[in-house]
């Protein structure tokens, strides 16, 4: 078994006292011994040997120790300074304070966007460092700006009866579909931590082939404005919706939904009872957009429903054109140990472009609404509405504003 450094430091320290004091016969198997104990590199460690506590004399009273873990510092200057730094948090804080590997995927399209509109003013050296910094490089810049902005659910959905045994289940390990159109559907509530009353909820569609996701906020979770929301909804996607899948909630499972997908011919499938994970795809936008910029208040006002709508068009667009996501490729168990392979970081917006079923004219028009977006712009207004919705919000039910 493999040493850790510190136990490393301790051997290093107990082999070096021998090996330099034996003889070259000896030597040879104090060096095989601590090869097998740390597992370096036969002839760095017979130099760690060498040079480790040696004593030199350079005076009569004074006596130098070597010490082989001490660095030298760095002669030449960092590449990524104070202006590259700057620029980087910018933009890192455009993007909602993305990860290194998401981060160092968008900012070869970003940086250019942002300069081109005159949000980003900084020299061509900084650019051009700032679009070749790489994804360790990034954490390790931002790590403490990333330690200060350092948070911490809940759900209430009533499984329904109604018409189950028409709509068959369906688990996140069925999902085989690279077409788009296949969306998993769910209802995120914004009641403040108390559940009396009428308070709104945020219907979320998730697209599983691209993670194209569209939201909208409804006044409570009764059938009538569900039902008008995912037409509202499906009238805004790019493509046509060929498949729906959602929760066992009575305003998902009723008469009027499973008659529409059968006249619409959408494949409408329901996931198991309380398994969350049947519903992944949308699971993680529950948090990734309805509770990272709508958050955890009460919310039971037409104006507040109207604000969260507000907010949602921008957050469609900055979430779906500008935030790069990763896809997990494969999951493999070797004993305890789980390793996960994902694709490269990308757009829903780049998804789709990607898929060979989206006709060309679909595409074109999307390349054209993309180049009138502003980046910048987008998240500004997504903060004023967040503004003027914690003007609204209320905290533990029917309390104060």
């Amino acid at each position: 078994m493999r040493l850790t450094m510190k136990a490393r430091k301790t051997v290093t320290k107990a082999f070096a006292t021998q090996y330099q004091r034996a003889c070259k016969g000896d030597k040879g198997l104090l060096l095989n011994q601590f090869l097998e104990s740390t597992g370096y590199n036969r002839h760095y460690a017979a130099w760690l040997l060498r040079h480790h506590g040696k004593r030199v004399a350079l005076g009569p009273n004074v006596v130098m120790e070597g010490d082989v873990r001490v660095r030298l510092a760095r002669s030449h200057p960092s590449v990524y300074d104070a202006e590259v730094l700057k620029a980087l948090k910018k933009v890192w804080e455009m993007m909602d304070y993305l990860c290194g590997k998401r981060l160092a995927a968008a900012l070869p399209k970003v940086v250019p966007h942002l300069a081109s509109l005159g949000e980003l003013r900084v020299k061509a050296s900084v650019r051009k460092r700032l679009v070749a910094v790489s994804a360790a490089t990034i954490d390790r810049l931002l790590k403490p700006e990333r330690d200060k902005h350092t948070l911490k659910s809940r759900a209430r959905t009533k499984p329904g009866t109604l018409l189950k045994h028409q709509v068959p289940i369906r688990t996140f390990s069925d999902w085989q579909e690279k077409q788009p159109g296949f969306f998993e559907t769910d209802l995120v509530g914004h009641d403040g931590g108390c559940a009396e009353g009428d308070y709104c909820f945020t219907l979320c569609m998730t697209d599983v082939a691209t993670g194209w996701t569209e939201v909208a906020a409804v006044r409570n979770k009764a059938q009538k404005w569900v039902f008008e929301a995912l037409q509202a909804l499906r009238g805004r996607l790019p493509f046509p919706v060929l498949g729906l899948d959602s929760d066992n909630g009575g305003e998902f499972i009723n008469h009027h939904l499973v008659a529409y997908c059968k006249e619409q011919r959408i494949t409408f499938t329901r996931s198991r009872p309380y398994r969350k994970n049947d519903t992944c795809y949308v699971e993680q936008k529950n948090w990734s957009i309805a509770r990272r910029y709508a958050g955890y208040a009460r919310y039971d006002t037409p104006e507040a429903c109207a604000l969260l709508n507000e907010l949602y068009v921008a957050v469609r667009d900055y979430t779906n054109f500008f935030l790069p996501s990763m896809k997990l490729q494969e999951k493999v168990r070797e004993g305890a140990r789980v390793h996960k392979r994902h694709d490269k970081p990308k757009t829903p917006y780049e998804r789709v472009l990607e898929s060979p079923t989206v006709s060309p004219a679909v595409k074109k028009r999307l390349r054209c609404y993309y180049e009138g977006l502003n980046l910048a712009e987008l998240w500004r207004r997504i903060r004023r509405v967040q503004g003027e919705l914690g003007r609204v919000a209320r905290r533990g039910g029917g309390g104060k504003p």
